[in-house]
């Protein structure tokens, strides 16, 4: 959690000195740390560019300051093609990994340029046990009468672009047709900036599927009296703080099918809720 450059370079370029760095992605996040524009954000992650480092970065994500710094350090950066293949990777249709496609390819470049065969890459990917916050999806009977229910979490994915690209994603692996989506957007109180992201980007209309948009935490409220001159949507502030009220709130509102998707944050009613979906729900093979 090295936001800021100054941190990110006193941790990688004069503590840790990596000889390789992997940079994942480049996008609007931390804006109050990272600066408000991605050239700002390409800025403070190269900070953490060591001197005689071999920098690996995704074609689509590379900046030409990562070069100047690179140079500067005597530092070497390769980007990865579009066109690299992961789909060893993905062949049978299954895989623990769903969110972000881009990580594996860039997971794969690395593990060849240390000499690691890719089928051992591949298999040792596949057994990973992915991180608490990664994307998952539970179904659940919630209601009276019951109904069912398509429980996703994407909060970790934290800013409104990531998240677009989960939505996406899952989209195109659970039929929505004749569902209701709903988002539960998670704020927190000290991530004002991400908030402001949030607001900005359900204004510009990013995500025209949500029938009902759900504030909690922090914000919620000012949020909401934001958005109702903008979003034809249905927008609700949830007061209650418990998991189990919080669905039973929800799930009084559900008419039929509804596939709900918590967003923005993980922390606090986030992390909660992920673990009473895994309570009460089954996991959904995608």
């Amino acid at each position: 959690m090295s936001i800021s450059p100054e941190s990110s370079f006193v941790e990688s370029v004069q503590i840790f000195k990596p000889q390789i760095l992997a940079m994942t992605n480049v996008r609007l996040d931390h804006l109050s740390q990272m600066g408000s524009s991605k050239e700002s954000v390409a800025r403070c992650l190269a900070s953490s560019i060591p001197q005689h480092a071999t920098v690996f970065i995704l074609e689509e994500e590379f900046f030409p300051v990562f070069e100047e710094i690179a140079d500067k350090q005597n530092s070497k950066v390769i980007k990865v093609p579009r066109e690299s293949s992961e789909q060893d990777f993905y062949k049978g249709g299954r895989s623990p990994w769903l969110e972000f496609r881009e990580n594996i390819r860039l997971a794969l470049a690395v593990a060849d340029f240390l000499g690691i065969e890719k089928e051992k890459a591949v298999r040792g990917l596949i057994k990973a046990n992915p991180d608490f916050g990664s994307l998952k999806v539970w179904t659940a009977e919630l209601g009276t009468p019951p109904r069912r229910f398509f429980l996703a979490s994407a909060f970790a994915a934290n800013d409104p672009q990531s998240t677009r690209l989960v939505l996406s994603s899952l989209m195109k692996r659970i039929d929505l047709k004749e569902k209701d989506i709903i988002g539960l957007l998670n704020l927190r109180r000290d991530r004002g900036d991400r908030t402001i992201q949030w607001l900005q980007a359900l204004k510009q209309g990013i995500f025209p599927e949500f029938k009902r948009l759900l504030f909690v935490g922090g914000h919620a409220q000012a949020l909401r009296k934001r958005l109702q001159k903008t979003l034809k949507v249905e927008l609700s502030v949830i007061k209650e703080k418990e998991p189990q009220k919080i669905m039973d709130k929800i799930s009084a509102m559900a008419k039929g099918e509804t596939f709900l998707i918590g967003m923005g944050n993980m922390g606090g009613t986030g992390k909660e809720l992920v673990h009473y979906w895994e309570d009460i729900g089954r996991p959904y093979d995608l």
